[in-house]
């Protein structure tokens, strides 16, 4: 497999959805629509997805794509291409930094590989299971061993009674040190690199997941639905390292 090439093409989308964003951001006339399913979206989405799914349809033809703005292509194929141009959209349209572009590649239906790309604060954060690096750097969730030591991160906690068990989750935020709204895609990265410890989602979208996976992974951490089973068949979400993660679960569904 060619995981190499891969990492490089990964590295080219990044770099050329962001081309397309940054003019966008923090502009005082953006144009912020809300979908059918009442999400927001703007122009900056759908114009870096398209570059995005350009640029895979010329290297790799035969490869498939799904992707928040313009939906499935070809998704029976060995390879697939997940693709969230602005993951954080609400942050980004009110001129906060602290979204990314979501960039996965999965083989026979397995993540394989995950990029998070802030073109903002020009970090890219890139796993393959094994390793995890942020702008070329290899980074490891930090070795917290207690929970009143760990540093938890959520996206909205308005919307945690909506899909998941609020109790839990209230529990858990009595036990952690400290709490903050680090949210989106952008919190995954900063618990990858060791700057906070836990993130959670009640609920989530396929193109918003796969490419956590092999982030978390890669940077020796766990990342689990709600409930602790295969992230990459559900709906929701929860990343710790691995003294962290079950107390966390265990928490949670109590």
């Amino acid at each position: 497999m060619q995981i190499k090439e891969f990492t490089e093409f990964i590295c080219t989308l990044a770099e050329k959805s962001g081309d397309v964003i940054k003019p966008y951001f923090a502009k005082a006339n953006l144009a912020v629509e809300i979908k059918e399913d009442q999400a927001p979206v703007t122009q900056a989405d759908r114009e870096a997805e398209a570059v995005m799914r350009d640029l895979i349809r010329k290297a790799y033809p035969q490869h498939g794509i799904l992707g928040e703005e313009f939906g499935p292509e070809n998704t029976s194929a060995e390879f697939v291409w997940t693709l969230d141009p602005i993951d954080g959209t609400i942050s980004f349209a009110r001129g906060c930094p602290l979204f990314g572009t979501l960039i996965g590649l999965l083989h026979t239906d397995r993540p394989i590989l995950g990029a998070i790309h802030n073109p903002i604060l020009n970090q890219l954060c890139i796993g393959n299971n094994t390793e995890t690096t942020v702008n070329g750097r290899a980074v490891q969730l930090r070795q917290v061993p207690h929970l009143s030591e760990a540093t938890l991160l959520t996206t909205d906690i308005a919307i945690i009674a909506k899909y998941q068990k609020k109790e839990g989750f209230e529990k858990l935020l009595r036990q952690t040190r400290l709490f903050r709204t680090w949210g989106d895609c952008y919190g995954y990265l900063l618990v990858a690199s060791g700057a906070a410890d836990i993130m959670l989602d009640p609920i989530m979208n396929p193109w918003d997941i796969l490419p956590l996976i092999p982030i978390i992974h890669g940077a020796n951490g766990v990342i689990t639905t709600w409930s602790g089973t295969d992230a990459s068949q559900g709906n929701s979400c929860v990343a710790a390292n691995k003294t962290l993660h079950p107390q966390v679960l265990e928490i949670l569904n109590s």
